[in-house]
């Protein structure tokens, strides 16, 4: 029995040494890599992005006047032209200040023509009492009163005419405020939106609150697609640039574009945990004629393009801190980081600084720090983690999706 124990005792010890001296050979040949060659490729850099359909051009209709809708003759979908009749609101208050308007217009007209009678009067007799004074006929008392009269009518005759003027302005106002109950399309296009109903109130806005929103017309002929930009890429998204739009209402359909316009300032969030985006609109060139505003798109916006660039797979590049000197010390300011990739050098993973460029879908230009026929380690992305520089690596296959999966 005890002869048993000391063989199990005995093959458990041999067990573990080859065990040792298996890990020990598979360190001593070096941590398993994937390789490739640093070569040359076309390279397109592109920003992707999600958005709204809407027209280029559009009108927002809201009310001016208070009241309640009388009329209403048009529906979404309907084609207008600019001048025609849309809707109407309750238009017997306008009407009737109107109309109070201009009776008081008449009132004072009429006072005008009596202070201008007057002040014909008084000049007749300031000219006579002047001609009377002249000859002595009459006394220093009476031709100041001639006087006094006479100024006094011209000032009744112009506070008259001044009260005219105000009232004539009071009437072209009240035919401003009855104009503002019949609305009328601004522009040829489709009414896209309609928010509200016969019998409903309008509400004009007041300081700085918007007020109702009756009705949107817009001009399909030449819409855009507004897109949501995250900040990370909007840096390199400018005028000009071509872009292909999607529109998920229209599969396997792509759209050619144009950027218009880049929003300098980011969009309102509406939560904290909210990315932050950038407003960028895109001119869709040849929409389809049943296009819709509010549909839903998205956008490659190309922003850069080289031909038999220097490029590396993104999954090459890796960040590391810059290592200092002894007895240096990092500059204010200075960055801490540096990109760069692990080359495989006689056996040994080397660590090489590069500066990136352009960004394609899957690489990455190199505009320094590498030359082209370099060996790459590519991955496993654990190995790629680890590597410090210096280490032995060895080429290893990558593992096939069917063994992955088993």
């Amino acid at each position: 029995m005890k002869r048993k124990k000391l063989w199990i005792l005995g093959g458990g010890l041999a067990v573990v040494l080859i065990g040792g001296l298996s890990l020990a050979g598979m360190r001593d040949k070096g941590i398993g890599v994937q390789v490739a060659t640093v070569g040359r490729e076309n390279l397109q850099s592109k920003v992707s992005a999600n958005g709204k359909v809407q027209a280029v051009t559009k009108a927002d209709i809201s009310a001016n006047v208070m009241g309640q809708v009388t009329r209403l003759a048009v529906k979404e979908g309907d084609r207008v032209t600019k001048g025609q009749f849309l809707m109407e609101i309750d238009p017997r208050s306008a009407r009737a200040n109107a109309d109070a308007m201009q009776a008081n217009l008449q009132a004072t007209q009429s006072d005008l023509i009596s202070t201008t009678a007057n002040l014909a009067q008084a000049r007749s007799d300031f000219e006579r009492a002047k001609a009377n004074r002249t000859a002595g006929i009459i006394s220093a008392a009476d031709f100041e009163r001639a006087k006094t009269a006479f100024e006094t009518a011209q000032a009744a005759q112009e506070t008259s005419r001044r009260r005219a003027d105000q009232a004539k302005a009071n009437v072209n106002q009240s035919h401003v405020g009855l104009g503002y109950s019949t609305i009328s399309s601004p522009m040829d296009g489709v009414v896209t939106a309609r928010r509200i109903e016969l019998g409903e109130t309008a509400v004009p806005g007041i300081q700085n609150q918007a007020g109702t929103v009756l009705l949107t017309v817009s001009d399909m002929s030449k819409v855009e697609a507004e897109m949501e930009v995250d900040e990370a890429s909007i840096p390199s998204v400018k005028l000009g640039e071509e872009a292909q739009v999607r529109i998920d209402a229209y599969p396997n359909q792509t759209f050619q574009g144009q950027v218009t316009e880049v929003g300098g300032s980011p969009i309102l969030k509406t939560s904290a945990n909210e990315a932050t985006k950038f407003k960028v609109k895109v001119w869709i060139k040849n929409p389809p004629l049943t296009i819709k505003p509010g549909l839903s798109a998205q956008a490659d916006i190309f922003t850069g393009s080289r031909e038999q660039a220097l490029t590396i797979p993104f999954q090459a590049l890796v960040m590391r801190e810059i290592k200092l000197k002894p007895g240096e010390t990092h500059k204010p300011g200075a960055p801490r980081e540096e990109e760069g990739v692990f080359l495989q050098e006689g056996g040994k993973a080397k660590f090489v600084p590069v500066k990136t460029g352009l960004m394609g879908d899957l690489s990455v230009e190199v505009l320094s720090g590498l030359k082209g026929g370099e060996t790459l380690i590519t991955g496993p992305n654990r190995a790629l983690r680890d590597l410090k520089g210096g280490e032995a690596v060895r080429v290893e296959k990558a593992k096939k999706k069917e063994e992955s999966k088993t």
